[in-house]
């Protein structure tokens, strides 16, 4: 009974897209799930665990600049703007907010498909609200 909540949000920390995957599956194969829904953006910051080749170049093929810091066993080192992926606590804050719903943050619900409901409804009060 564990999972995974993949987001997007926007400059304002406004959730944007969500999906929930077992827990078990890596950062990356979430990320090709969300890949087709991402919207319009000049760049994308992500953590480590979205550190991957061909990810990096579909993003650079929508023509989307990804911030996305190496994994610490990467051969081929990669650059990314320090700076810019400062930016990243947006997102931070934004799961926070989701757990602000203790429905969400203890996990009342056992099936997937009606935590991810609560966690839908959640963002929705978010999105509007902020």
């Amino acid at each position: 009974m564990n999972s995974k909540l993949h987001a997007v949000c926007n400059g304002d920390g406004k959730p944007l897209v969500l999906a929930l995957t077992a827990g078990q599956m890596s950062d990356y194969k979430g990320a090709a799930i969300l890949l087709n829904s991402l919207p319009e953006a000049k760049e994308l910051l992500a953590d480590r665990g979205y550190d991957a080749t061909w990810f990096r170049e579909a993003l650079l093929n929508r023509g989307i600049t990804p911030c996305i810091p190496p994994k610490k066993n990467r051969k081929q080192p990669v650059f990314y703007d320090k700076n810019l992926y400062k930016q990243r606590h947006k997102i931070e804050i934004m799961f926070g907010r989701l757990k602000d719903w203790r429905r969400i943050a203890m996990r009342y619900d056992r099936c997937a498909h009606t935590f991810f409901s609560a966690i839908c409804l959640a963002a929705s009060v978010i999105f509007y609200l902020n």
